[in-house]
């Protein structure tokens, strides 16, 4: 019989705003013969350079031991775009190690959200050095998400309306995002947690408490547990919930890996739901509510004066945005149900409202120290009341809308993006638009 073929090149992908706490991890798997560690610094990405810098400890053999070799190389961009830098440079270099290694780290730069990327990984068609096209996952074993966080400052960050340019990290073209969204995003998406830095015990606490309603299925380890047994960062025997960078369709359950749903250390998650669209214009009154004392919010929102439109309302700390996501099945033909996602299908079919069809508001929120009974009082005074309701959607057309209306810019062949559109209304702290 033929030898069994070797294992595909595995791939673990690194997150973290913390510096200090993601090159640590990174060194921690270095520590493992026929490791390459890939990352870019994007700090003057808006001028069109990023630093490439790959470091590797070879296999060795018995005769010669493992050897490590660090190599940063200045990259020119056409334009000083992400996709640019996934098309360009990230995206081959990481198919340039396949085979080659048995494991490839994918270092983000701070100021990358694992989630984006790894929709990339699965997505984007790269040329191959042996010729072809093909996407980086189809190659290389896609393990899962680590994000570092500081166990100080993590949840202060999370809550709070720092700016990225009050951090030593870059910017990109058009990026708009706080330091909230970029740290919750990065837990949100995570396999394993690493917890770097000390804090006092109630701060512990009350992070704890909150990484555990936002990603519950992922685990949650300190940085002297990995550096102890640095094995917990290979991702194996993970839940059968886990993410595994699988970047999920807006109409998946917005609960993921049964988060406890008892309120802790002034924690709690909290779901509001409706079948009736809400009025524009007191929407846009009321999410000021979610801005305070809140984490986040992710949700599935439908307005009165956009009966087709899917919108998908997204906050945390003191920045929220609510983007185009799509259509709702009503309303469409035959070939748009057999072209969705047959768990999306299924649940419409469960849930079937003889007026509104599959539309609905499904937004949940993670609190901390905003009552839920104020939020949901809040969005419900949002919603078209019976006699609004009752007018008919010839009258909703005419209500007042300042969300503006959605566009989607022309994109270059292969740019990164998810599920949803880019284009994106943003409301902070204090109703800033």
């Amino acid at each position: 019989m033929p030898p069994d073929p070797p294992p595909p090149t595995e791939l673990l992908v690194l997150a973290g705003l913390p510096r200090d706490t993601t090159e640590r991890v990174a060194r921690l798997l270095l520590g493992a013969p026929g490791t390459v560690v890939v990352g870019h610094d994007l700090r003057d990405v808006g001028e069109g350079l990023v630093r490439r810098r790959v470091r590797a400890t070879t296999l060795g053999t018995a005769d010669t031991p493992a050897t490590r070799t660090d190599t940063t190389t200045n990259v020119r961009l056409t334009h000083g775009y992400l996709s640019c830098v996934l098309r360009e440079d990230l995206l081959p270099e990481l198919l340039r190690h396949a085979g080659t290694a048995a494991r490839v780290v994918l270092h983000l730069d701070p100021v990358l959200e694992p989630e984006q990327i790894c929709w990339a990984l699965a997505h984007v068609l790269t040329d191959t050095p042996g010729g072809g096209r093909t996407v980086v996952t189809d190659v290389l074993d896609l393990r899962g998400v680590v994000t570092a966080v500081d166990s100080a400052s993590w949840l202060d960050d999370a809550t709070g309306d720092a700016e990225l340019d009050d951090r030593d990290v870059g910017r990109l073209a058009g990026d708009e995002r706080t330091v909230a969204q970029v740290v919750t995003g990065q837990a949100e998406f995570a396999d394993l947690l690493v917890l770097g830095g000390t804090a006092p015990g109630w701060t512990l606490a009350r992070t704890h408490a909150a990484l555990a309603r936002l990603t519950p299925a992922a685990r949650r380890a300190t940085l002297a547990a990995v550096t102890a047994d640095p094995d917990l960062l290979g991702l194996r025997d993970l839940p059968a919930e886990a993410r595994r960078g699988r970047a999920e369709d807006v109409h998946a359950p917005l609960l993921r890996g049964a988060p406890p749903l008892e309120e802790d250390c002034g924690l709690a998650l909290h779901v509001f739901s409706a079948r009736r669209p809400f009025h524009p214009e007191r929407l846009h009154e009321a999410v000021d509510v979610l801005l305070d004392g809140v984490v986040r919010t992710r949700g599935r929102v439908w307005l009165a004066t956009r009966p087709s439109d899917v919108l998908w309302l997204e906050s945390a700390g003191g920045g929220l945005r609510i983007g185009h996501a799509g259509s709702w099945l009503a309303g469409t033909g035959p070939d748009v149900w057999e072209a969705a996602d047959p768990r999306r299908v299924a649940l419409a079919a469960a849930g079937w409202d003889d007026r509104f069809g599959d539309r609905s508001q499904d937004v949940v929120v993670l609190s901390d120290g905003a009552r839920p009974e104020t939020i949901d009082a809040a969005l419900h005074a949002a919603l078209l009341t019976d006699d609004e309701l009752a007018a008919g959607p010839v009258a909703w057309a005419e209500l007042p809308d300042p969300f503006g209306r959605w566009h989607v810019d022309p994109c270059e062949p292969g740019d990164a993006g998810t599920a949803r559109a880019p284009a994106e209304h943003r409301h902070d702290r204090g109703g800033r638009d």
